[in-house]
């Protein structure tokens, strides 16, 4: 195996050498300087220090992407303690179990996440630190107290006259394999599992962004963070590689409406953009198709001549709408729809799909735009290997099954579910279904959990119905179930448009029963759809945007 360097000192190098470049910022408030941040992690490490955190204790984290966040997490590492980082969405049931599951010592929480929380439902913390200020919500050491107190006459005493870089002194991972995080999955199955990842885990994600995007993304360059740090793909690829890279990383720190992020996009010309496909999508739908689907451009793309020009117009007013200076667009974390990805490579748009999970922290497969195949999501990527349990990969799906050095440890006090997870041979089962061509590309056909089996046998993807669906007139998303033999739809439709055209509820009624119509002679007998049932409101969602489908039948 090669040689695996330090991820901890990547860190320290990366703070020293780009010390007085931008770093951190809250949109529409402070930042942060590399030197600012090192300054942090040290108040933090005393803090640790002088409240008597050892070596391996766990440090929760939740509360909304900011500056701060970052900063406690950076520290958590860079002390030697592991870090738990909990999705802020969850419900506060949710983060009692997590904090308590995982032997959390503190638990550093944002405001919102302050408001929510019962400390007496978390009685092991011996104290919850407020993210935005690292002041005390609760204290049950006096010897934490006595830290947060004397903060600031502690560090003044261990750097009487200045602090510098030859300060720097982090805690060096002893393995490559030492514990450095605790990710509890989003899970849409239920009840969340603590994936272990390993030190080695998140230096092979940098050093897979290095290879891919190194010469590309340049030190002082700008990124958005959108989705939440909390869960891997944020974690990986809009924080810890920007920030080992020079990189100057724009936390939207309130909830990030399409018009924030349009206006954040504008001001901060990312040159990458890391998206789930919900977000694209909208701004597609929203901001893109009725400029182009009326009878004057459709004429214009449909002569030969003029079609070229008027596609890499689009294009153009498309890489505008993100800010005009990306790269590529990577999207991941649930399935794109194919109506979108078809048009965005018509119009030679730069975006490209990956595929992971948290349990790879999280990357598998990826290609770069310029190689990647439409329908795809990419190949395997450096350190990892893929393969598919099936007796013809090219044709008949099987599980995906990867190994290498981004899987993790196994999953926190669970044996029974590691075991049934990573088999013997160091393979993660991922539970999804896929195909593998002769160039190595994955498609993926579904969740082997969300499969269904028609009344004559036959395997029923629901997501492949659902991608359908979801392209048809009103429709905003939908989840396909199965009820006895038959299959149902559950519709939620765009219930802004329908006021707008002044449409009732049988309107809407009678759109989704052509709909249906319309889908079911697209379909095989036994895929087809008995009924559709509108749902007034959104599905609930994972932090991740995939619905959580075990809470509809």
């Amino acid at each position: 195996m090669e040689k695996i360097p330090s991820f901890n000192e990547l860190i320290q190098k990366s703070i020293i050498a780009n010390w007085d470049l931008d770093a951190l910022t809250d949109y529409k408030g402070q930042t942060l300087q590399y030197h600012d941040v090192a300054r942090k992690i040290e108040k933090v490490h005393i803090l640790f220090e002088n409240s008597g955190i050892q070596k391996g204790d766990k440090i929760a984290l939740c509360g909304r992407n900011s500056s701060q966040w970052a900063v406690a997490f950076i520290a958590t590492l860079t002390y030697g303690a592991i870090a738990v980082p909990i999705l802020h969405e969850f419900m506060p049931e949710q983060i009692h179990n997590i904090v308590n599951h995982s032997d959390a010592k503190l638990l550093f929480a944002g405001d919102y996440v302050a408001g929510i929380i019962d400390p007496e439902a978390m009685p092991n913390l011996e104290g919850i630190i407020r993210s935005t200020d690292y002041s005390l919500i609760i204290s049950r050491s006096e010897k934490l107290t006595y830290a947060r107190e004397n903060l600031n006459a502690l560090y003044g005493q261990k750097f009487p006259k200045y602090f510098r870089q030859e300060h720097i002194n982090y805690y060096i991972e002893q393995s490559p394999d030492e514990l450095a995080l605790i990710n509890y999955t989003s899970g849409t199955t239920g009840f969340s599992k603590g994936v272990m990842l390993p030190y080695r885990a998140l230096w092979s994600n940098y050093d897979f962004a290095c290879n891919v995007l190194g010469s590309t993304i340049k030190r002082g360059d700008n990124i958005i963070s959108i989705l939440p740090m909390a869960h891997m793909y944020g974690m990986a690829f809009e924080f810890l590689f920007e920030f080992l890279h020079g990189c100057h990383v724009f936390y939207l720190n309130r909830t990030p409406s399409p018009a924030i992020i349009a206006q954040a996009f504008a001001e901060v010309k990312p040159r990458i953009i890391i998206a789930v496909p919900l977000v694209i999508e909208k701004i597609i739908r929203k901001k893109v198709f009725p400029k182009i689907q009326n009878n004057r451009m459709r004429l214009l793309l449909q002569m030969p001549i003029i079609s070229q020009k008027v596609r890499e117009m689009i294009c153009k007013e498309v890489v505008n709408a993100f800010g005009g200076n990306i790269y590529e667009i990577i999207i991941g974390g649930a399935a794109f729809n194919q109506e979108v990805e078809q048009f965005l490579k018509r119009i030679n748009f730069p975006y490209t799909v990956g595929y992971g999970a948290t349990e790879c922290a999280p990357i598998i497969s990826y290609s770069d735009w310029h190689t990647f195949a439409p329908g795809s999501c990419g190949r395997s990527v450096l350190h990892m290997d893929i393969k598919i349990d099936s007796p013809d990969p090219s044709t008949v799906p099987g599980e995906i099954l990867t190994r290498g050095l981004n899987v993790m440890l196994g999953y926190y006090k669970n044996e029974e579910a590691t075991a049934s997870t990573l088999d013997k041979e160091g393979w993660y089962h991922t539970g999804d279904l896929g195909t593998m061509d002769a160039e190595g590309n994955v498609y993926i056909n579904g969740r082997s959990k969300n499969m269904l089996l028609s009344a004559n046998g036959q395997n029923i993807y629901p997501e492949e119905i659902e991608d359908k669906l979801n392209s048809m007139t009103m429709v905003v998303e939908s989840i396909v179930v199965q009820r006895d033999t038959k299959l149902v739809a559950l519709v939620h439709p765009d219930l802004d448009e329908a006021k707008a055209m002044g449409f009732t509820k049988e309107d809407i009624e009678g759109i989704m029963e052509q709909n249906r119509n319309t889908l079911n002679q697209m379909l095989p007998a036994y895929e087809k759809i008995s009924e559709v049932e509108i749902y007034d409101e959104e599905f609930a969602k994972t932090p991740k945007k995939s619905i959580k489908r075990y809470l509809y039948h």
